[in-house]
């Protein structure tokens, strides 16, 4: 894999976060409320995954979109938008977890003998592991869900904070005052 910086990265990928904004409001809605309600809570209760399951998709995502100067994926709580959508919308993606969680720990075992988790690893170790799975489908959707996660509407309690938007610098306004632009002029001159 290239290097690549990590503002490069979230913005090429905000695209695959992008397909989440095709579920019906509803969906995202309860999603992010889930997100907002498991965050508060100590500790966090989750539906799909066990502790130590959640424990590795943390960890996964924290390599994903890491923490440094700005917050990252365990700031924005991805983890429990991870497992509401696992649980509602997209229990259709459960096998996928099922199957790679199994496979994330082995190659962790494989590279790492003496380590008793994914998530008990030092992040230059976890890389290794996620890069020799990276090809894989679970990969992928822990990705996919990750960005969802980190870039979704902090008004509906998804994105925490709004942590992923103040990353990217996106300033949120829906509604726009005119003049919107000159392809408009004609329209609103006469009125």
């Amino acid at each position: 894999m290239a290097q690549t910086n990590r503002r490069e990265f979230i913005g090429r990928m905000a695209g695959l976060g992008g397909a989440w904004l095709g579920k019906p409001i509803a969906t995202l809605l309860a999603a992010h409320e889930h997100a907002r309600q498991a965050a508060r809570a100590t500790p966090g209760v989750f539906k799909v995954f066990t502790p130590e399951e959640a424990a590795d998709v943390a960890a996964m995502a924290a390599e994903i979109i890491p923490t440094d100067a700005s917050p990252g994926a365990t700031e924005a709580h991805v983890v429990y938008f991870i497992d509401h959508i696992l649980s509602t919308t997209d229990k259709e993606d459960r096998p996928v977890y099922v199957e790679g969680l199994p496979i994330l720990r082995e190659k962790t075992k494989e590279l790492f003998a003496q380590a008793s988790s994914f998530a008990s690893l030092a992040s230059e170790d976890r890389v290794r592991v996620l890069k020799a799975i990276e090809d894989t489908h679970f990969f992928g959707t822990v990705r996919g869900m990750t960005i969802a996660g980190f870039l979704s509407d902090p008004q509906y309690h998804g994105n925490f904070g709004g942590v992923g938007w103040k990353h990217i610098g996106f300033t949120p306004a829906f509604a726009w005052q005119p003049p919107f632009g000159d392809y408009d002029a004609d329209g609103t001159a006469n009125k």
